[in-house]
């Protein structure tokens, strides 16, 4: 089964979610993002995950579609939570953990209830007064859709190379699952800087 890619979230509806423009949702991730950093605290980050859970309800994403996304994202924050709590005590753990969930739902959220060019759009126009100081808002655009892609991809790399391990009795060998999966992304990288190169936006 394959990891839904955030290019792949967005569902047509008619949320309030839905008719709120690309421009303040972004703002509302950024704010959001500000406020995890800045507020510290477990109660803090339950209240985070709280409202991000709220905000993914509304956007009437697709339960099943949701929890695969976090599927991926899942294994890190338990690692990061077991260390996290063995170094610093449980309350840094539920705090950290917390933070990271409620960042990745409030992501799903945009991405969900946002047309993908509404929010390149969005983007390209935000950073068009940086033209003057080099930079180019199209080319930031672009990087901006490369990481949408990219991110479930890797995960999915990532599943289909342990899988392929396990099937040949290595899933206890880190070599037999690191190697294969690096050069899998690294190669998908060549392909992907290849076909962009071929369509003459890659210098």
């Amino acid at each position: 089964m394959s990891t839904p890619s955030l290019l792949g979230l967005y569902r047509p509806g008619t949320t309030w979610l839905h008719r709120l423009g690309a421009g303040p949702k972004f703002l509302g991730l950024v704010a959001l993002s500000l406020m995890v950093v800045l507020v510290r605290g477990p109660w803090s980050g339950v209240a985070f995950l709280g409202l991000a859970v709220v905000l993914t309800v509304w956007s009437a994403a697709r339960l099943r579609t949701v929890l695969l996304s976090l599927r991926g994202i899942a294994v890190v924050a338990l690692m990061l939570g077991g260390y996290q709590a063995w170094q610093r005590g449980w309350p840094v753990a539920v705090e950290v953990v917390a933070d990271l969930f409620a960042l990745v739902l409030a992501s799903l959220v945009l991405t969900a209830t946002t047309p993908l060019d509404e929010m390149l759009e969005t983007l390209t126009r935000a950073l068009g007064p940086l033209r003057r100081l080099g930079v180019d808002p199209e080319r930031v655009a672009l990087a901006f859709s490369l990481m949408l892609r990219a991110v479930p991809e890797t995960l999915t790399l990532g599943r289909e190379t342990r899988d392929a391990a396990k099937a040949r009795g290595l899933e206890r060998s880190p070599r037999a699952a690191l190697i294969p999966f690096a050069i899998r992304v690294v190669a998908q990288a060549r392909e992907t800087g290849e076909a962009l190169d071929a369509r003459g936006i890659a210098d």
